[in-house]
């Protein structure tokens, strides 16, 4: 359920989170290990839209728990994005 929510939002979320909300995102899902190091690493180079789109596809592969995770993350760091969204 979560994970389709994600999905519902995808575009969304790419074309209005802002790189230091996706800073911050990518800080508090390696605190949660719901990433890895590894995966931190988004490529120095990409855009913001890229950044973001790597984000949520990451994060919603890896299931509804994961999901739950990167919602409860946005609400705490973006909390008028997530309401946007519907995420609340």
């Amino acid at each position: 359920m979560l994970k389709e929510k994600l999905t519902a939002v995808r575009s969304q979320f790419i074309d209005r989170v802002s790189e230091p909300v996706l800073r911050k995102l990518l800080d508090k899902l390696l605190e949660r290990r719901v990433i890895i190091d590894d995966e931190m690493d988004l490529g120095g180079v990409r855009s913001r839209a890229d950044k973001a789109r790597q984000v949520i596809d990451v994060v919603r592969r890896k299931g509804s728990q994961a999901s739950s995770a990167l919602i409860a993350a946005l609400c705490e760091v973006d909390p008028c994005l997530s309401r946007e969204l519907q995420l609340m």
